[in-house]
């Protein structure tokens, strides 16, 4: 049987994290203040929890307590033994993020709670545009650069295909300002953010579509408070999924309902149709 493409090179991937800098993990920082600040709306308390990710020394820094997993294809977690599993700032580089949502899931007690941090689709878009238009310019075509990320609708049909109970996805905006281009690029290969696709080109980049992409970024997304400097926008998408109970609460069948609507809006009820029911025109 054909096998599914692969967006990631994981070797490379690893490479990549394996040179990261503790001290450029800025999003990171950002992402698990977010889920601690989210774990305390949580009325509830975590005595097993653990997290996916491919930055560990990281992690098991903001969460001592908790069983630390690399993020890989198949992941190292025992079926039912946690009721808080964590997919940390992994799963926009993960070849099968469904897959391993479901492995979370099945890690889970019922009614176990997981949290997933990843990048979304607005990160990186001006570093797109200008790389886009400086490599057209300057080679006639393009190559693989910036890896693609779900937007929230997406975040959101993963949840719901893994089978995740009460699934919620959302977002958060961050900015960042750069002197150059090139400088926000010594940051992404700090953070073991860089180019890690399968399909990427194997070869050096010429200098002239670096110089290219360089002037337009700089012409095209200035900082605000800033016009000498660059913004860099990162979007940090935040996907919420409860392991399925049958403790938890569930709709109501269609039709099923015990009181009317026209009661609890305190509203006469009329007849669909009835002029006296039209609002103004």
């Amino acid at each position: 049987m054909p096998t599914a493409p692969r967006m990631t090179d994981t070797a490379a991937l690893a490479r990549h994290r394996a040179r990261s800098d503790p001290a450029a993990l800025f999003l990171h920082d950002a992402a698990a203040l977010e889920i601690e600040e989210r774990l305390t709306e949580v009325n509830r308390s975590f005595t097993r929890p653990a997290v996916v990710t491919g930055h560990p020394a990281f992690w098991s820094a903001r969460f001592p307590q908790a069983t630390i997993v690399p993020d890989d294809e198949v992941l190292a977690l025992t079926p039912g033994a946690h009721d808080l599993v964590i997919h940390a700032m992994a799963l926009h580089w993960a070849n099968d993020p469904v897959g391993q949502i479901v492995q979370c899931r099945h890690a889970l007690r019922p009614d176990g709670l997981f949290l997933g941090a990843a990048l979304g689709g607005q990160t990186l878009a001006e570093l797109r545009a200008a790389l886009a238009e400086g490599e057209s310019r300057v080679a006639g075509g393009l190559s693989p650069r910036v890896a693609p990320m779900a937007e929230i609708r997406d975040w959101g049909g993963l949840l719901q295909r893994a089978g995740m109970a009460l699934p919620v996805a959302d977002t958060l905006p961050l900015t960042a300002s750069y002197g150059d281009m090139m400088g926000l690029l010594r940051d992404l290969r700090a953070m073991g953010e860089t180019n890690a696709m399968q399909d990427r080109l194997r070869r050096p980049t010429r200098r002239a579509v670096f110089a290219a992409a360089s002037d337009i970024y700089a012409r095209a997304f200035p900082d605000p408070d800033d016009p000498a400097r660059i913004r860099a926008t990162f979007e940090l998408a935040f996907l919420t999924g409860w392991a399925p109970s049958d403790s938890q609460q569930k709709p109501l069948r269609p039709g099923s309902a015990k009181a009317r609507l026209a009661d609890a809006l305190g509203t006469p009820e009329r007849p669909a149709g009835d002029p006296a029911s039209s609002g103004p025109v």
